[in-house]
């Protein structure tokens, strides 16, 4: 099980990304807009929404560093846009820890199958930190 950071940007997710594959000499990333995403014809996507940046990752010095633009309307504050992701190839292990956090917590997003992992999910525990857990298989 790894916690990693995930940064969200307002807008400037690309040039965010951009700016530290220079600055620490990465590969490039590969990134994932809102309109590539599997499309909900009960939730059309907004126009503004699909070319911001939905997930992208640079390796800094060993570590994993995850990006994406916020949704627009979602709220953002500069300095309080990072979030711990829990990622683990033990599901019942993260199921136990989600439970746990989400006691006095709010629930973003309860742990259910997406199209990027069999078991996602996200909250804020109740000291304000926001956390992010995703089922991933080690290869």
């Amino acid at each position: 099980m790894a916690v990693e950071v995930y940064l969200n940007f307002n807008g400037n997710c690309r040039e965010a990304v951009a700016f530290y594959e220079d600055v620490f000499n990465t590969d490039k990333a590969e990134i994932m807009t809102f309109g590539e995403t599997p499309q909900n014809p009960d939730y059309p996507l907004p126009e503004e929404a699909k070319d911001l940046v939905m997930h992208t990752r640079l390796i800094v010095f060993g570590s994993r560093i995850m990006f994406s633009d916020t949704f627009p309307g979602m709220p953002f504050s500069t300095g309080n846009n990072v979030t711990l992701a829990v990622v683990s190839d033990d599901e019942e292990q993260m199921r136990q820890a989600f439970d746990k956090l989400k006691e006095g917590g709010n629930v973003r997003m309860e742990l259910q199958e997406t199209f990027w992992s069999k078991c996602y999910g996200s909250l804020t525990d109740k000291f304000g930190v926001e956390w992010q857990f995703s089922h991933e298989v080690n290869e």
